[in-house]
């Protein structure tokens, strides 16, 4: 039985997700140390998501649907001062409370993150991955580029971001009615508080999106979300990044 970490916990908000959970099940039960708790936060799923998190066991809390919504229930919920958010596709390293605990022991860092390799069956999908570790530098120096000169770097949902409980509470959480891009309104938030730092650590994240859109459209609507976030184009954004499932 692997060990449990006091202070760290893991919530994962779902929607529909019941392909992804089998593979996420294991890589959670041989995590070492241990979390010592793990919340799924499900915004209304139509298909087997809350039955399969049930019957394996692990605690389900049921929200509105909306992911900002689903992190800001799922944070208050959860008792454990230092919090990962972790998407359904995204499978964590073995050590990953280990090295939250390690990272947020610097009180100078406010939040942060893994780095995302995008990975699917058949292939590792490079491009995008380059794509997305220096999107979080780029995103703010045309975003904010008044936060990007303090050294900022915006972070993203795959970047499995995990941060203080205090902290999280103290900035407001999440923006409610943000659909997509609620982690960008947070590292703008979390800026205020502290440096916001990427771990040079791998979580691997589904190319399930690339695998949909093709690469060169799934990297356009990347960014072009980004720039519809800058420009304060909320509504349109959630239309133009549909989920896949």
């Amino acid at each position: 039985m692997n060990n449990a970490h006091p202070n760290v916990g893991i919530v994962l908000p779902v929607l529909n997700e019941e392909g992804a959970l089998p593979a996420m099940f294991e890589a959670l039960r041989m995590l070492d140390p241990a979390p010592t708790h793990i919340l799924f936060v499900d915004g209304g799923s139509g298909d087997q998501t809350c039955e399969l998190i049930e019957q394996a066991g692990f605690k389900l809390l049921q929200t509105e649907k909306g992911r900002a919504v689903q992190i800001n229930a799922g944070v208050v919920a959860i008792d454990a001062p230092l919090l990962c958010i972790l998407h359904a596709d995204t499978v964590p390293p073995r050590d990953i409370a280990a090295v939250i605990a390690e990272t947020l022991s610097d009180p100078r860092i406010a939040l942060a993150s893994f780095t995302p390799l995008i990975k699917g069956p058949a292939k590792t999908r490079w491009f995008t991955t380059f794509h997305n570790w220096i999107k979080t530098w780029y995103a703010p120096l045309i975003t904010r580029p008044h936060l990007f000169v303090r050294g900022v770097r915006l972070l993203f949902g795959d970047h499995a971001m995990f941060f203080r409980k205090a902290d999280f509470l103290s900035i407001g959480g999440c923006t409610p009615s943000d659909a997509v891009m609620e982690e960008a309104d947070l590292c703008v938030k979390f800026a205020a508080l502290g440096k916001i730092k990427m771990v040079n650590r791998w979580v691997e994240t589904s190319d399930r999106r690339i695998a949909a859109w093709g690469p060169l459209k799934a990297n356009w609507i990347y960014f072009k979300v980004g720039i519809l976030w800058a420009v304060g184009a909320r509504k349109r954004m959630a239309k133009d990044y549909p989920d896949v499932r």
